[in-house]
């Protein structure tokens, strides 16, 4: 996983995850459903000690949102570190179980594999909101040129293909029963020259077409996480921005007068902008004719008056234009559990436990993806945080003679300072660009802010943990490839190519 990005690692765990399977025998019972059952049971218990393992090293950054605010989260640390780790693991778990239930051997092994862990990773990203983070596909999309089979099968498409691939090499150890026992690792071998020939054949296909006319401005600044919690530190925090946001970066953009668009990130204050009437307003002097700032900010519904209102709270992105208004909205729709809402609120409140933002009651979700639209620029679809990270979920509905221009992603990973976190969120993100065929437009406070084209490919970006703007051109996106069209039909197909493939090597094994 990034920052490291070495597939052939993945090789490893997939190996000892044959073997274990290979292993799991379940002693002897009165019958063979009995047997199956207690062999892919005991298969099952070795899944969860190797998706624990994997999770604990891919995960443990997490630790660093705990130690932001230490007097209040500090004791909960190990809850995030190993509690997350260890519930996830029953994923792994259960794809271990249902690919014992297919074993058999040779081939039809791996693609048993395949088929039980490509089901329990897909579940994993669907499942109680889902957590597709790090999903076993990301060994191959975090790699651009292996990635591009993503605008087929998208990540989960890629994730049965990336465990086939490592798991293959598991047969050579069966090199006492025959010499057909290298055709798996040989045949893995012909697929990913054959991945890597089409990565490199679709990005071959020259630069991309670029938007006329849009100036973007990328503001990262860098602010530490803490002082976003002090209302007080409102004035210095904007002055900040707008002084960076002018900033001269060459001669050819000397600052805001050359600009069309600027994108500031997630809740970049510590008040409701919306009430800051002199935020605002210095907002609307700041920004020239016609210029738009995208930024975003914490959104307040107030519902009955007196001593019976009450207000609900929303994660949004907001356009505001140079007359100071804001003219568009969009409320965040998957919120973070724990982050930004606590899941079962009054028990697990009763419990001590808190979310990390400041907001009371924590964070409403969006009704439903919508679109933003945002003068002199294509329909954005707009993605806060980690709502990028879930692959066929980050367009809106709209008819094909209206879809969506581009992704536009604010975030703010500054609460895991400079881990891996942040770079995995990135390849996450830049993966979406691939499987849509749209630009990305990413703002992040700590990094990694970057300008994206359809293809992946990254054409500018600020590294993570600097202060600075990105300057650059929107580039248009694509005709909309094969999964952006039928997000669930490829990877369905794949995994059942797999499941027939497992049933039918087996069956001929059997009998």
């Amino acid at each position: 996983m990034p920052p490291l990005d070495l597939f052939p690692a993945l090789i490893i765990p997939m190996t000892v995850s044959v073997w274990l399977i290979d292993g799991a025998q379940g002693g002897k019972r009165r019958s063979k459903a009995a047997s199956l059952i207690s062999s892919g049971l005991e298969a099952a218990r070795d899944g969860w000690w190797l998706g624990f393992g994997f999770f604990v090293a891919s995960l443990w950054w997490l630790g660093a949102a705990f130690l932001v605010e230490a007097d209040q989260f500090a004791w909960a640390l190990p809850l995030g570190v190993l509690g997350l780790p260890a519930g996830l693991a029953f994923f792994i778990s259960l794809g271990f179980f249902i690919s014992r239930l297919l074993w058999s051997s040779g081939a039809a092994r791996v693609l048993a594999l395949a088929v039980g862990l490509g089901l329990s990773e897909w579940l994993r990203a669907v499942v109680l909101t889902g957590f597709p983070w790090n999903s076993l596909g990301m060994a191959l999309g975090g790699n651009l040129v292996l990635g591009q089979s993503a605008s087929l099968v998208g990540l989960h498409g890629l994730t049965i293909l990336a465990i086939a691939l490592a798991a293959a090499p598991a047969t050579l150890s069966d090199i006492k029963k025959g010499g057909k026992v290298r055709a798996p690792a040989l045949g893995a071998l012909l697929a990913l020259m054959g991945l890597s020939a089409f990565g490199f054949v679709r990005l071959g296909q020259g630069e991309a077409v670029l938007e006329p006319g849009i100036k973007l401005r990328l503001l990262q600044p860098n602010l530490q996480q803490d002082a976003k919690f002090r209302a007080e530190a409102m004035p210095e925090i904007l002055s900040h921005y707008l002084s960076l946001s002018d900033r001269a970066t060459s001669p050819a953009s000397s600052g805001i007068n050359d600009v069309t668009h600027l994108v500031w990130p997630e809740s970049p204050f510590p008040v409701v902008l919306s009430d800051s009437v002199e935020a605002l307003r210095r907002i609307s002097s700041f920004l020239p004719p016609g210029a738009v700032l995208v930024t975003g900010a914490v959104r307040r519904e107030t519902s009955g008056g007196g001593r019976a209102a009450s207000n609900r709270y929303f994660n949004s992105m907001q356009v505001i234009e140079s007359g100071g208004s804001i003219t568009a909205s969009y409320d965040k729709v998957h919120l973070v559990p724990f982050g930004e809402y606590l899941p079962f609120g009054h028990f697990v409140e009763s419990l001590g436990i808190k979310q990390f933002v400041h907001v009371p009651g924590g964070f409403e979700p969006g009704p439903k993806r919508t679109a933003l639209r945002v003068p002199g620029l294509p329909l954005v679809s707009p993605l806060i945080c980690y709502e990028a990270i879930f692959p066929g979920e980050v367009t809106p509905d709209l008819p094909s003679a209206e879809g969506a221009g581009l992704l536009l992603n604010i975030t703010n990973d500054g609460w895991f300072g400079l881990t891996p976190g942040p770079y995995q969120h990135f390849a996450q993100a830049r993966l979406r660009s691939v499987e849509e065929g749209l630009p990305l437009v990413r703002a992040a406070n700590t990094g990694i802010s970057a300008i994206i084209d359809p293809y992946g490919r990254v054409i500018g970006s600020l590294p993570l943990g600097q202060e600075g703007v990105l300057d650059g051109p929107l580039p248009k996106r694509i005709d909309p490839p094969l999964f952006a069209r039928f997000p669930l039909l490829a990877p369905f197909a794949l995994w059942t190519v797999a499941l027939a493939g497992a049933l039918a090597l087996r069956r001929r094994r059997y009998g």
